[in-house]
């Protein structure tokens, strides 16, 4: 599992991140304080504050440097 932190802040974001994520079979969580979000629910997504940072955990072995190329725009450095 890998956990980088991403930016959804704005409503166009959020649909691009859930289309891009949707093509692979990997699990996908985005955490915000307590709270636990399968990153593939656009409705979830809207659950959470997006004015901040959200840990987004990857739950693949084998694609992660592709997967981590395509999320490259969301990923906060």
């Amino acid at each position: 599992m890998k956990t980088v932190q991403i930016s959804l802040n704005s409503i166009d974001k959020v649909k691009s991140f859930v289309n891009e994520i949707t093509k692979y079979d990997y699990d996908f969580d985005l955490v915000s304080g307590r709270y636990v979000i399968d990153a593939k629910s656009i409705m979830g997504i809207f659950s959470l504050d997006l004015s901040k940072p959200i840990d987004l955990n990857i739950h693949a072995d084998g694609a992660l440097d592709e997967i981590l190329a395509v999320l490259a725009p969301y990923i906060i450095k």
